[in-house]
């Protein structure tokens, strides 16, 4: 019998084609760590999102584990180097979110820019301020990608038609980008974007990289975006930037306050209320990759990356 543990509600659609391939799935959606032992030995797969991380401790327990399945795109959850160390392969689906995550990426920008979010609520107050939010226009200026990976070149994908200037850097790959993007080295990715749009995995190399230093680099008070991890960044420092003049706006999917299992945030410092306040600031619960056609997709992939 080869038994598959999903530690976290995936697609149905996922599972009724694991089972229909001849695997019996073991559901321990809720199970705390500590009593995953006896489920654990018996596992040939694991199906994983957020809620739990998967360690060199939890693999040792797991002596037949042949896989992991992570439905999503971010596999900072999972220590890869002790599942490689251990033959076991890692399959994500990135490919079945780009999607929604350029789309909510298009569209916190325009909600940004046209300060619609901020003006519909208050409309909802009763205000009726025009002049106070006065749009600014995409069309002529730079919008500079960071990592060009499913999420980045999705996003490019939608700021076609826009009349923008579209650059993008991303440090391990070259010779990558379409016609309508152009490669650039970070420095100047900073230096000319009036738009900077985040898109890189959480690693030990990304983890805090939007800093006061990188944010001084900055040259032309950019809007800031990022729905990638919120890790990669500090908010506090784009709070800050923001406050300097150094940044216009900031539209953010994900905040390195969130709790490690991506559902709700830690304990919030004295500046994150007016942060959020800010007329100029943008937040969304890490709901980028959330999309009614999402999950299926991101099964279908994970689904078809199992069985090949």
């Amino acid at each position: 019998m080869s038994v598959i543990l999903a530690l976290d509600s995936t697609d149905a659609g996922l599972e009724t084609g694991l089972e229909r391939a001849g695997f019996t799935l073991n559901r321990q959606y809720f199970t705390p760590l500590e009593a995953l032992q006896p489920h654990l030995a018996e596992a040939v797969g694991i199906l994983v999102r957020s809620r739990l991380k998967i360690t060199s401790d939890l693999l040792d327990q797991a002596p037949n584990l042949q896989w992991i399945g992570r439905l999503g795109s971010g596999v900072e959850n999972i220590d890869r180097t002790a599942a490689a160390a251990r033959g076991i392969v890692l399959h994500s689906a990135p490919e079945g979110n780009r999607t929604a995550v350029g789309e909510h990426c298009m569209g916190l920008l325009l909600s940004l820019i046209h300060r619609i979010a901020w003006s519909n609520s208050e409309v909802r107050q009763g205000q009726w301020l025009r002049a106070e939010n006065t749009g600014w226009e995409l069309e002529g200026s730079t919008v500079g990608i960071i990592g060009y990976g499913h999420m980045g070149s999705a996003f490019a994908e939608r700021l076609q038609g826009f009349g923008v200037n579209a650059i993008a850097y991303d440090k391990f790959k070259s010779g990558y980008s379409p016609n309508h993007v152009l490669e650039v080295d970070l420095d100047t990715l900073l230096e000319r974007s009036d738009v900077i749009s985040l898109h890189v995995p959480l690693t030990p190399e990304t983890q805090g990289m939007v800093n006061t230093e990188f944010l001084a680099k900055c040259g032309r008070q950019p809007y800031f975006l990022n729905t990638s991890r919120g890790k990669v960044l500090q908010s506090e420092a784009l709070w800050q930037a923001l406050q300097n003049g150094q940044l216009r706006g900031v539209a953010l999917d994900v905040l390195d306050l969130e709790k490690s299992s991506l559902e709700g945030l830690e304990n919030q410092p004295t500046w994150f209320s007016d942060f959020c306040n800010d007329p100029r600031v943008l937040i969304t619960p890490h709901i980028a990759g959330w999309s009614q056609q999402s999950f299926p997709k991101m099964g279908e992939v994970l689904l078809r990356k199992i069985l090949h």
